[in-house]
């Protein structure tokens, strides 16, 4: 009895296909990625190419676009790197909810206080941007970890409101920290001492405004501004976690 044996072509990789992850090429990604960080807070996004990068590293332009196909790659990679490490950080102290969304927005500062320059060259695609925006649909994967955060810090606590308005005051409490990130990284003051001050106030208005919230009008406000948000701002796949 004999066993035909059929020999099957063997199928190689085309031009310019990684074969699969290496300790070399994660090497030259990590490379390429620091250099073209470090050329966007130093040029800005819009004056920064990947050829700059690709000549500032001196490979080829084909090999970065092995690995950047674009600079949005690039931003998304730094979006994924920032929320990653922010959520790793994010251990909650138990508490008051107040307590904890001020922990949770002070090492929002924390984690990106060595990604300043770059966050603030970045500012116009942060806010502007329709597709790598804060908002943007394309960076839901970042905006989600950041602000379970928030929603955790809010629903954790161990004062937390019930469910529906724990959601709400959660995402306000991200877009708080949203609004007071911009605001330091549009920041001139010395050191930022501006920022230090406005979060300081921040910290002395939170017991009056736990107080606050046990008004049903305020409450009823809270759920008002959140739809408004959520309508303006969020699209199902941030909100869905909460």
């Amino acid at each position: 009895m004999f066993i035909e044996t059929v020999k099957r072509p063997i199928r190689r990789p085309g031009p310019g296909r990684p074969r699969g992850r290496t300790p070399q090429g994660d090497g030259t990604r990590k490379r390429l990625y620091e250099k073209a960080i470090t050329l966007i807070s130093e040029r800005g996004y819009e004056a920064t190419t990947l050829r700059d990068v690709a000549q500032a590293a001196d490979v080829s332009v084909g090999l970065i676009y092995r690995y950047f196909p674009s600079k949005r790659a690039v931003v998304m990679t730094l979006y994924d790197e920032l929320s990653t490490a922010y959520a790793a950080r994010a251990a909650l102290p138990p508490g008051r909810w107040r307590d904890r969304a001020l922990f949770a927005l002070r090492l929002s500062l924390e984690v990106l206080a060595p990604h300043r320059r770059t966050l603030a060259a970045l500012v116009p695609v942060l806010v502007g941007d329709r597709e790598d925006g804060l908002f943007a649909p394309n960076t839901a994967f970042s905006r989600v970890r950041v602000q379970g955060v928030f929603a955790d810090a809010i629903s954790g606590a161990s004062d937390a409101p019930a469910r529906e308005l724990a959601g709400a005051l959660g995402r306000l409490f991200y877009l708080v920290h949203l609004a007071v990130l911009l605001w330091w990284l549009l920041d001139k003051s010395p050191q930022q001492r501006a920022t230090t001050a406005l979060v300081a106030l921040l910290a002395r208005s939170m017991p009056s405004a736990a107080l606050a919230l046990r008004l049903p009008a305020v409450r009823s406000m809270v759920r008002s501004g959140d739809a408004l948000f959520r309508e303006a701002l969020f699209d199902d796949a941030t909100v869905s976690s909460t």
